[in-house]
């Protein structure tokens, strides 16, 4: 792997309008190696009382809206490239578009600050593109202005970190970009480095090494990790998957480490390739395989599997205090488990068929601490859930352009 460039990409500004809106706060992933005095403060933004919450619609030609969650207030932000997956931090969304990424600011934070939180409002803006080729693998930190956002691109083998200070001040800025061989691989923002995957020669991943922000590796920090796939921060450290478990990446004492997290013996099913939770909490989610579904525990450094016996397509831990899990099955119900059992405790009846059936749209499952959002492009509406009320469906909420792609920022 070598260092192919170290320079900033300037991202255009465009500035564009839209409506500010609330969040629910979540406990969130430690911060003592990325903490500063500002907050998460930037210039031009406002420190508000309360979370801010919305979300970001983006149809299969690019055109972007905002809805305001609490007013349900609609507002157009500039159009994106044709996007092929969305991901986002809470704050960023960043499309995957031809010739690279687009990311677009919704003005909106929330800053953990371990104990207590600080929420943020601004202009929502388009600020720019990461050049790249092909579909893009995207990893995000725990705070949006600090620490960075990992772009990993598989046909060329290229691995970007974004400086998250940079795009808060509103423009796309490149810590490193490391050039290896094409590969199926992730780059996962850790402190103001990353974890970097290291091709085995077969097109997949070997090994993970550690980056500092000069991308270089750092010494004793390069351990095996087949076929390393899905990254996400929890509050313990960042999470990555192998093919015997995952990888847990934490401090102690100020200095990295580094633990393996092995899957149990006597339970079988398929390796976890993605996580999703609420934002920053301990336990995540990954599906097994078509029937079931992986929790990790990052606190207890354990797995468990719960087996449904209902083919799903998403699945995502709210781990709030009755450790509800949600799922996403294939008939296009919203199921909800209990963690410890695995009970099903609720579902709803078949919400998103025919959007299961739309190739240009990427029907999503979202989790915050109260409730649940899945998109129907299909039906021009993302549906809002109570999923600790019997999957109850809360809100139809129609948006501006029809959701082919979504995110919930402001958290």
């Amino acid at each position: 792997m070598t260092i192919r460039t170290r320079a900033a990409l300037a991202g255009t500004l465009l500035l564009v309008t839209g409506t500010a809106c609330s969040a629910d706060p979540a406990p969130g992933p430690s911060t003592e190696s990325l903490d500063s005095d500002d907050h998460g403060e930037v210039a031009g933004a406002q420190e508000v009382a309360e979370p801010q919450l919305h979300l970001v619609t983006i149809a299969p030609d690019g055109a972007v809206g905002m809805l305001d969650l609490l007013t349900e207030e609609a507002g157009d932000l500039d159009q994106v490239g044709a996007p092929s997956a969305v991901a986002t931090d809470g704050r960023y969304v960043l499309a995957t578009v031809p010739g690279g990424v687009d990311v677009v600011d919704s003005g909106a934070w929330t800053w953990d600050h371990g104990d207590h939180f600080h929420y943020y409002r601004a202009e929502p803006r388009a600020l720019g593109t990461v050049a790249g080729t092909g579909p893009a693998t995207i990893a995000t930190g725990p705070l949006s202005t600090a620490g960075g956002t990992g772009v990993f691109f598989e046909e060329t083998g290229e691995a970007v970190l974004l400086d998250n200070a940079a795009l808060a001040r509103g423009a796309v800025e490149e810590t490193f970009r490391l050039e290896a061989e094409p590969h199926a691989g992730l780059v996962a923002p850790f402190a103001d480095g990353a974890v970097v995957s290291v091709p085995d020669g077969s097109g997949g991943a070997g090994e993970v090494e550690l980056v500092g922000a000069d991308g270089e590796p750092v010494d004793g920090f390069r351990e095996e990790c087949a076929d390393a796939s899905g990254t996400i921060t929890t509050v313990v450290g960042l999470v990555v998957g192998c093919a015997d478990g995952a990888l847990l990446w934490t401090y102690d004492d100020g200095e990295p480490a580094v633990e393996r997290i092995a899957y149990p013996d006597g339970l079988v099913a398929p390796p976890a390739r993605t996580f999703d939770a609420r934002k920053g909490r301990p336990t995540v989610a990954a599906l097994a395989g078509r029937t079931g579904f992986w929790l990790l525990d990052t606190r207890e450094r354990s797995w468990d599997l719960v087996e449904t016996g209902t083919p799903l397509v998403a699945v995502s831990a709210s781990d709030d205090a009755d450790g509800h899990v949600v799922a996403l099955d294939r008939s296009g119900r919203v199921r909800v488990y209990a963690a410890g059992s695995g009970e099903q405790l609720a579902a709803t009846g078949p919400l998103l068929a025919g959007s299961l059936r739309d190739d240009a749209a990427q029907v999503g499952l979202v989790v915050d601490q109260g409730r649940a959002y899945v998109n129907a492009p299909a039906d021009g509406v993302v549906l809002e859930i109570d999923y600790a009320d019997g999957a109850r469906i809360a809100r139809r909420l129609e948006t501006q352009p029809a959701p082919a792609f979504f995110a919930e920022t402001g958290r």
